[in-house]
């Protein structure tokens, strides 16, 4: 059956393989090279094997299909060359159906796919790029020199006009401008890598987990404007619907924090009971979700009453990070 969610798109809800179960979570499983399927109570009902130790995963416009980025070692600290592919992942059979190969690009990190094209942004941290691949093809279209150093996450612009890379290790975050390939380097500070726009697009907030903050980005003027303090090590970030407040994961803090974004303030932390990888919102933006790699878990939080409301356990060694809500 198709369902509308809130902006108008349609995503494609299925029957699953085993006793007519639907999927609702997706969780990249980093520790187990696999993708996790769950439905609506969190109970684990398939994996799809994708690339070794994977990152981070984007949904096609349609909703029917994974693009995963096959990074090839856990922690970006790691020296080691790692993988040089992204994995394409059906959701309906819950099956790798594809694999591109990045060829001399290698350790994809962040991902995100263009609405517009079905283009697919990728980050890579050996050499410092930013890809553009048309799945269609499985060809990289083109390779930007983003000009920092180990581009972390990627956001793209509500026109498809702009790309925006949280450069890890040189403090910096990227602009730039897809049709020339013009980066202008705008400084976020100590090891920022989590994005998230505002409503309006106009706004971009980026944690900088060295420096216990949310850097704030004036997407019209392409400048820093600001900061939010958090706890300790912030290093995914979420925001609102209605554009008040960041949500984010405190990594070091074992913790979700919360902030007012007219005051910039914190406002809040609740305890996950482990190390949050990520943070992501369910589509109505009542529910934040947080992977616990370490004690393969995923928590559930009351975006409202600030509290845990559901917990499900992923497969031992699974070390579930970002999850992704279906419908």
């Amino acid at each position: 059956m198709n369902l509308l969610n809130r902006t108008g798109i349609f995503l494609t809800v299925f029957a699953g393989l085993a006793a007519g179960q639907q999927s609702r979570f997706v969780v990249v499983q980093k520790l187990s090279g696999t993708v996790g399927f769950y439905d609506s109570d969190g109970k684990h009902i398939g994996d799809a094997k994708v690339g070794q130790h994977p990152h981070e995963m984007a949904l096609s416009p349609d909703g029917k299909t994974l693009y995963v980025s096959d990074n090839g070692v856990v922690w970006m600290t790691e020296n080691a060359d790692g993988e040089n592919t992204i994995s394409v992942v059906d959701v309906a059979s819950r099956k790798r159906t594809a694999v591109i190969d990045l060829g001399t690009y290698r350790r994809p990190h962040g991902i995100t796919v263009d609405p517009k094209t079905g283009h697919v942004l990728v980050t890579t941290e050996k050499p410092n790029a930013l890809l553009i691949v048309d799945p269609g093809t499985r060809k990289t279209l083109k390779a930007i020199d983003v000009k920092g150093t180990a581009p972390h996450m990627v956001m793209l612009s509500a026109d498809s006009q702009w790309a925006f890379t949280s450069d890890s290790n040189s403090g910096d975050l990227s602009a730039i401008r897809l049709a020339t390939g013009e980066v202008s380097l705008i400084r976020a500070g100590k090891r920022p890598q989590g994005q998230a726009f505002s409503p309006d697009h106009k706004t971009l907030y980026v944690t900088v987990a060295d420096e216990m903050s949310i850097g704030i980005f004036d997407l019209t003027k392409m400048a820093f404007v600001g900061r939010v303090s958090t706890g300790k090590t912030p290093v995914r970030v979420a925001v609102t619907p209605d554009g008040k407040t960041l949500i984010y994961a405190l990594q070091e803090a074992n913790s979700v924090g919360f902030a007012d974004i007219a005051t910039r303030k914190e406002t809040g932390q609740v305890n996950a009971g482990g190390p949050t990888m990520s943070i992501s919102l369910s589509r109505d933006g009542k529910t934040a979700y947080t992977g616990i790699q370490e004690q393969d878990k995923v928590v559930a939080i009351s975006v409202a009453e600030r509290r845990i409301v559901n917990t499900f356990s992923t497969p031992k060694g699974a070390g579930p990070d970002p999850v992704i809500t279906l419908f």
